[in-house]
């Protein structure tokens, strides 16, 4: 496959399909986990981890599995998948583990990771499918992370705070404190605060590619003014 190919992949995974701000999957734990940052990077980071995993494991088994029982196959990899990822943040990473709580074994029903190996890994090879999972997972933390920084900001004036759950006792050091003697605002960190907040993201990013269109379809028109004259 060429390489133009491959960066297609990963501009879909990330921006032109992102699962979070275009497809709408996964909203659970996108708009549950997104209090901060860090909770939202950690929770990216797994899900990418997951669907990069069971997008290879898939389409290595892609020949052998019957048509008929795809789905309940998709689902028993996914959750071994997701049991060795939960189990390997409760050994290394216990505190963070403890925060994000149940929404970790919810990786096994969200419906972007199951929606990507019945899409694409169950019709392509290792190499394309082990690609799309990381641009599936990618884009996820994408919005995950956007929408953790929003709310963290309004929220409680910070940015990173309690990295060290995530990168131990020298992500301390990572907490900005933006705004001084910054009294919070609630309703950031509450959940329509979430909604609100993710619908901003989507707004904004369809002004983004409205803008884009813009530009590619002034390109020829001034190309073809330009060569008239």
């Amino acid at each position: 496959m060429s390489e133009n190919h491959y960066r297609q992949i990963l501009k879909n995974g990330v921006w032109t399909q992102n699962t979070g701000l275009v497809a709408l999957l996964g909203l659970c734990p996108l708009l549950a986990t997104s209090n901060s940052v860090v909770n939202a990077l950690g929770l990216g980071l797994a899900t990418m981890l997951v669907l990069l995993l069971s997008n290879v494991a898939i389409s290595l088994i892609r020949n052998l599995v019957r048509p008929e029982v795809r789905i309940p196959v998709f689902v028993m990899v996914i959750a071994c998948v997701v049991t060795a990822v939960e189990l390997a943040m409760h050994a290394f990473l216990p505190a963070l583990y403890t925060v994000l709580g149940i929404f970790i074994p919810l990786i096994v029903t969200n419906c972007c990771v199951i929606g990507r190996a019945e899409a694409f890994a169950f019709k392509h090879g290792v190499a394309k499918s082990a690609v799309d999972g990381i641009a599936t997972g990618l884009g996820f933390t994408l919005a995950l992370v956007l929408l953790g920084a929003l709310r963290e900001i309004l929220g409680q004036g910070t940015l990173f705070a309690q990295a060290e759950l995530l990168f131990g006792e020298g992500g301390k050091r990572l907490t900005l404190h933006l705004i001084d003697d910054y009294r919070g605002f609630l309703l950031a960190i509450l959940p329509p605060g979430a909604f609100i907040g993710l619908g901003c993201l989507i707004a904004l990013k369809n002004v983004l590619d409205a803008r884009a269109r813009r530009r590619l379809e002034v390109k020829p028109a001034v190309a073809l003014r330009e060569a008239g004259a």
